[in-house]
């Protein structure tokens, strides 16, 4: 934990935004954001788009408490099937890359589509706003294409798949953060799994606990220039972090939890590391990546779930 407090930095950006929105196909999902008639300044404004009032959406035009400096386009994804918007993705237009991946996680979800792996640009975003090949990029530069929604998630149907594996859902990563050590053949070490794989794997565990209903779940990587590793290819960002903001929706008592993850993005081996390492509450992530996570709830309950103490949710989640 004494890691992580070396990292947060307070960044403030003087910014002015352009949000384009878009979407995939209707939005149908029925679990929206108004939890409550209570007063909510912060919440997106749904008069284009509907689906910003759903749980799992950050504050789409604001970094740091201004409006964003870069152009962005959401990519809102769905399928002709029960469970409506599959994820979503804020794409940054300036810097050809994603923001986040924001989707829900509940009880009941079908687990048995099987997995895609044919990775493809999205046929929905303009050529101009991303890479010229993404695929290119990729190739030979020594880092995974890491889904940021994992495609482990989406198995209920394969289209669900499909769409996890489009770029505009990929950031780059080291294979050591991705997956972990290889062994000396070359082959996987499946014993000795990353921080962000076994989170990942946590998220699935957790979402079938007795207590909980849904994980509103946010994930990305840090683009900002202050917070990059490098450019493939002098265009490409490498996220220097990344991270992960969970809202869990609960069936008893205590209806709304939260709290989030920082890893830091680098080549070396953490197969060891304890995940309570990178656990921190939702107001601390806020500080460090400049996103208004779960700002659809209302005011003062947004306030009490963001600011958990970090000994209570390592406690209550056994990290």
């Amino acid at each position: 934990m004494q890691r992580l407090h070396t990292l947060l930095t307070t960044l403030i950006i003087v910014v002015l935004s352009t949000m384009i929105v878009t979407s995939c196909s209707d939005t149908k999902d029925d679990d929206w954001g108004n939890t409550s008639e209570a007063k909510n300044v912060n919440s997106n404004d749904t008069s284009t788009e509907p689906a910003l009032a759903r749980l799992e959406f950050p504050n789409v035009k604001t970094l740091y408490g201004k409006p964003m400096t870069s152009n962005t386009m959401l990519r809102i994804y769905s399928n002709n099937d029960q469970y409506g918007i599959n994820y979503s993705v804020l794409w940054d237009i300036d810097k050809k890359a994603q923001r986040w991946s924001a989707y829900q996680m509940f009880k009941g979800m079908k687990s048995s589509a099987g997995l895609s792996s044919s990775f493809t640009e999205d046929p929905g975003l303009p050529f101009s706003y991303r890479v010229k090949d993404s695929n290119s990029y990729y190739s030979g530069s020594g880092f995974d294409r890491g889904h940021i929604c994992p495609n482990a998630d989406r198995q209920y149907s394969k289209e669900a798949n499909q769409q996890c594996y489009y770029y505009t859902n990929m950031q780059p990563q080291y294979h050591m953060f991705n997956a972990g050590p290889r062994q000396s053949g070359g082959t996987q070490d499946w014993s000795r799994k990353s921080p962000w794989l076994r989170l990942e794997e946590k998220v699935r565990t957790w979402v079938k606990r007795v207590d909980v209903d849904t994980l509103f779940v946010v994930k990305g990587g840090t683009i900002e220039d202050d917070q990059l590793l490098t450019k493939i290819k002098g265009e490409l960002p490498v996220p220097k972090y990344f991270f992960v903001a969970l809202l869990v929706k609960n069936r008893q008592t205590q209806p709304y939890r939260a709290f989030g993850f920082l890893i830091p993005h680098d080549n070396a081996d953490h197969a060891d590391d304890p995940l309570n390492y990178y656990v921190m509450n939702i107001r601390q992530l806020e500080e460090f990546t400049g996103f208004d996570f779960f700002c659809n709830l209302p005011d003062d309950l947004e306030e009490l779930v963001e600011t958990l103490p970090v000994e209570d949710i390592i406690s209550e989640w056994k990290l």
